[in-house]
């Protein structure tokens, strides 16, 4: 079983989304999501972002937000970045001999031709988020 971390910045909406659609799309993986920043920990979801995963069928409601630690690096296989300033993030709290691969999220989904999934925080494009999610999802379960 592969265990699957995915990470933005506050872990409201791109991360938790991300984490509702991998467990859809991947049953057998585990799945978590976390954020860089502390700003949110223990909040849930953010409401758009719940209500646009509901309306595909995704239940965000129960996640509550958390920050990436160290340790994760060593608990999980893959670790999904977001955008790139999360994964120089990311890339900074990597601890030596860990065993986590640290990837771009939008790496399994290149017919996007896009690097990053932009924060809908910020774009208000929920629904565009979750395209991308789940085109990086399909591609991730066509390699696990």
């Amino acid at each position: 079983m592969i265990r699957i971390l995915a990470v933005c910045l506050g872990n409201i909406c791109r991360s938790p989304t991300a984490e509702a659609v991998l467990r859809h799309h991947l049953p057998e993986a585990e799945v978590d999501s976390a954020g860089t920043s502390d700003w949110h920990i223990g909040d849930p979801p953010y409401p758009t972002a719940i209500a646009a995963g509901a309306a595909r069928g995704y239940d965000l409601a129960p996640l509550r937000a958390r920050q990436v630690t160290a340790q994760d690096f060593h608990d999980f296989d893959l670790i999904l970045a977001m955008d790139d300033r999360n994964h120089a993030e990311l890339a900074a709290l990597r601890p030596e001999g860990a065993r986590a691969e640290l990837r771009m999220m939008m790496e399994f989904a290149p017919d996007a031709d896009l690097r990053e999934v932009p924060d809908p925080y910020y774009t208000r494009d929920f629904d565009g988020t979750l395209d991308l999610i789940e085109a990086a999802a399909a591609g991730l379960k066509s390699r696990f």
